[in-house]
């Protein structure tokens, strides 16, 4: 059985996950453009790269079918089990609501979301990711 305590202790920590997945999707985009504009050779790492793709696809998707985000729906789920509020739209329309006063429809972001999926998409173009070598560890010097 889950003591409130705990519960609240894995919605805390899922949120703080939910910030960090957020932090890696939109911050990416302008390191990985300014990096291909600097020559930094990291932000040409495939795996880097498709992870944050794919991410991103995952959440324009999701938004498109008015889906919330796993993480979401989970940290509303132990905050209802430790006893606290939680909130029933989606992470980016709760939290920007609450830091920038935004109140964004899911439609909405469902559009912001996929522009910034085509700008990742843009950049992978513009700034191609490579393979590292099979023996290698993809480090950069």
């Amino acid at each position: 059985m889950l003591t409130p305590a705990t519960a609240a202790l894995l919605a805390d920590t899922i949120l703080l996950l939910h910030v960090g997945v957020v932090v890696f999707v939109v911050g990416l985009l302008p390191l990985v453009l300014l990096g291909g504009w600097r020559g930094w050779r990291w932000v040409r790492s495939w795996w880097l790269r498709a992870t944050h793709l794919a991410l991103m696809g995952l959440i324009a998707v999701q938004a498109w079918l008015g889906q919330l985000c796993p993480l979401t729906i989970w940290e509303q789920a132990l905050r209802r089990a430790a006893g606290q509020g939680s909130y029933s739209e989606s992470f980016i329309t709760h939290w920007l609501g609450r830091l920038l006063y935004v109140d964004a429809p899911l439609w909405l972001l469902a559009w912001v979301y996929s522009g910034f999926a085509l700008a990742v998409v843009g950049a992978w173009w513009w700034v191609r990711p490579v393979r590292s070598p099979a023996g290698t560890s993809g480090k950069t010097q």
